[in-house]
């Protein structure tokens, strides 16, 4: 049989994986008696689980939201990163792990205090992930992450202190509108009161952010959606590569490779049209090759030619040569 704290972690994987357990499920499942289970339980209940129990022919063991975090565990600036970092890896931004990011996100959302999933719920009703990608990480306070969501959602006016790429510092002041998730970094788009236009803020460089009260009404996006309104403004200066080509493989399997980082159209089911703006060849060169299928560059003449000298390249990488001749023997 298990030790008991091997047993006790067993029994909270369990209640968390499932919103109700008959007493003699769980008791089965853990190879216990009833006796040590009501034991284990209220162990659990000591370590700020809440775990309710009912009586009867339909009795059994929940885990309940609680009031609180269970202690020991973590503060809550980091269970809204993990939840919407969870939420974010759920739609897919890492191959692999969206079933396991779903299941992890649904226990820490049955746990999570009414305070907490408040401020989650409002990160991700004002969050949109763009379908691109390529910038590094960025850190961004997760305080000042959640001040911001809540002015988008609840179209409340926002200044904060912000430092522009070339380091001219400013003070803004601004009506929230959504915030997107593109590539590894954060960004804020919204309406700059002093300069009357719409603008896109990263938040890393983002500081001291204070809703102040006022109410505002959302005015109309210049744009289909924010995350395309993010894109336009990135894209329209520093993208000069407009990449297209054309994969034989289905559009599905093609965006669950790199759909992250560009637009993929079905052409039939069998054919796919992928389109990417980007800095560099190199970016686009590796993402065709690492879908292991058939293509055909499309346009710009430049991945023409790049292309063709990665194929020289790796063909001379991979030519036999012949054997250096054996010395005579003496």
């Amino acid at each position: 049989m298990a030790n008991t704290s091997t047993r006790t972690l067993r029994l909270l994987s369990l209640l968390q994986n499932h919103r109700h357990w008959s007493g003699t499920e769980l008791a089965e499942r853990l190879g216990v008696s009833a006796r040590t289970l009501r034991r284990d339980v209220d162990r659990l209940r000591e370590l700020g689980y809440p775990v309710e129990a009912r009586r009867g022919v339909e009795g059994g063991y929940q885990l309940a939201a609680g009031a609180a975090l269970p202690p020991l565990v973590i503060d809550d600036d980091e269970a809204v990163a993990l939840a919407i970092g969870l939420h974010i890896a759920a739609q897919g931004a890492v191959e692999g792990i969206a079933e396991s990011s779903v299941r992890a996100l649904a226990k820490v959302a049955r746990v999570m205090p009414a305070r907490l999933r408040r401020r989650v719920e409002a990160l991700r009703a004002v969050t949109e992930a763009a379908e691109w990608g390529g910038a590094g990480p960025a850190a961004v306070d997760p305080a000042a992450l959640t001040v911001v969501a809540l002015a988008c959602r609840d179209n409340e006016r926002l200044t904060f202190d912000y430092t522009a790429g070339d380091d001219r510092r400013s003070q803004r002041r601004v009506e929230p509108h959504r915030l997107v998730s593109l590539g590894r970094r954060w960004y804020l788009v919204a309406h700059d009161l002093d300069r009357q236009d719409w603008r896109v803020f990263r938040l890393d460089r983002l500081t001291r952010p204070v809703a102040d009260g006022g109410r505002f009404r959302p005015r109309e996006l210049p744009a289909e959606d924010a995350a395309a309104f993010v894109r336009a403004r990135f894209s329209e200066p520093s993208a000069p590569y407009e990449v297209e080509a054309v994969v034989e493989a289905p559009a599905a399997t093609v965006r669950g490779r790199i759909g992250r980082w560009s637009t993929v159209e079905e052409i039939d089911p069998e054919r796919s049209r992928v389109r990417m703006s980007v800095n560099s060849l190199e970016w686009p060169l590796m993402m065709l090759g690492a879908l292991e299928a058939e293509f055909r560059v499309v346009h710009p003449p430049e991945l023409h030619a790049a292309v063709a000298s990665w194929a020289a390249r790796f063909a001379r990488a991979t030519a036999t040569r012949p054997n250096p001749p054996t010395p005579s023997a003496p």
